[in-house]
């Protein structure tokens, strides 16, 4: 079986260079204007190319699937977080933070059908602030009251508990930056 890389549909500006890239040595006239994002459904990270006379806003959604697109003439490639400008480094917690907040249902899955990687080591475990302990204890609570319904739920029935949406956005971020051979959440 072979694994075929994760598409987007559509993304979220991060980051508009009207003028392309500083350190690209061209002359003016060669360059073009050059969009950084992040794909909606697998946080991929992306240079997008905006059709002419095209000015994307950061925190603009944009399609880029195979049909007609509006803005984006096409994508440029998959960009890895240490290329990023300043700028969109700063609006990719922000933007994560909504993605997660209007996809909640998404990472509730997790939680509630996350198991083992290893004979040592849960899926769990990989989300920040949370060791053995809180590992234990949501899969106790998880079995006992049945599947999580929110992240106000998860906060209310275990106890001392990081929040959980923090944490998704904690790991979606180290997935981007590489921190981890596992990948939760980020597509290839």
């Amino acid at each position: 079986m072979v694994l075929q890389s994760a598409k987007e549909e559509y993304a979220v500006v991060l980051d508009f260079l009207p003028n392309g890239h500083i350190f690209d040595t061209r002359p003016a006239h060669l360059k073009s204007a050059i969009a950084q994002a992040i794909g909606k459904t697998h946080f991929i990270l992306l240079e997008l190319i905006p059709k002419k006379g095209c000015f994307l806003q950061p925190m603009q959604e944009v399609y880029i699937g195979e049909g007609k697109r509006e803005e984006i003439h096409h994508i440029f490639g998959k960009i890895e977080y240490n290329k990023l400008t300043q700028t969109a480094q700063a609006e990719l917690e922000f933007v994560i933070a909504e993605m997660v907040k209007k996809n909640e249902s998404r990472f509730i899955e997790f939680f509630n059908k996350s198991g083992p990687i290893s004979m040592r080591m849960h899926s769990l475990e990989l989300l920040p602030g949370i060791g053995k302990k809180h590992m234990w204890e949501l899969l106790e609570v998880r079995k006992e009251g049945g599947d999580f319904k929110g992240f106000e739920d998860i906060r209310a029935r275990v106890k001392l508990m990081p929040d959980p949406e923090k944490m998704i956005v904690k790991r979606i971020i180290e997935e981007l930056k590489g921190m981890d051979k596992y990948k939760l959440f980020v597509g290839s």
